[in-house]
């Protein structure tokens, strides 16, 4: 009987080390599978992010700006608050920038190790580690511009008369016109 307890418990060990062995093999396959997808695009979200952020601080001081600051000074006063403005956005996308590492390992690795299976995360790993992959990352940037700005230009005439329209209900309910560029067509790029 004690060499039956014996044999069960050493099989049971052993079981628990392949099962731990196997989620160690997962959780460096998902590491893997994370650190693959860093790269352009992960950038281009920090920068969002960061945008974003200084987008409201624009709509934030922006009024403040035009409401306080005597016309003659406003274009060196919004000079200076551009420089600023570019100062912390460099400061914010470093700042989140710095928690990608621990956010990715403290989210995404685990999320990745509980939702695929080993083959599958092995499958992932091969896929971002793919030439065509590789290539497509590094000409995303420029083919989404190309896009953007095609979009832009083909829709451009829609909008300004969109626009147009708006306006023109505008003064309807309001009863004056905006001042003379309040309200732009979207830029050439």
């Amino acid at each position: 009987m004690k060499k039956l307890i014996t044999a069960l418990a050493i099989a049971g060990m052993a079981c628990a080390t392949a099962v731990h062995a196997q989620a160690d093999a997962k959780t460096e396959l998902a590491k893997k599978v994370v650190a693959l997808q860093q790269g352009p695009e992960l950038d281009r979200l920090v920068s969002q992010l960061a945008g974003s952020t200084a987008q409201d601080l624009i709509n934030k001081w922006g009024p403040q700006l035009q409401a306080n600051v005597p016309k003659a000074k406003q274009a060196k006063a919004s000079e200076d608050l551009n420089a600023e403005l570019k100062k912390y956005a460099d400061d914010a996308s470093q700042l989140i920038g710095k928690q990608v590492a621990t956010v990715s390992a403290d989210s995404l690795v685990p999320a990745y190790a509980e939702r695929f299976t080993q083959e599958e995360l092995q499958q992932l790993v091969a896929f971002f580690e793919s030439p065509a992959i590789k290539k497509y990352q590094a000409a995303a940037p420029e083919l989404g511009s190309l896009f953007v700005q095609k979009l832009v230009e083909a829709s451009r005439a829609d909008v300004v008369s969109r626009i147009k329209q708006f306006d023109d209900t505008a003064v309807k309910i309001v009863g004056t016109s905006p001042a003379p560029g309040a309200a732009k067509p979207p830029a050439k790029k």
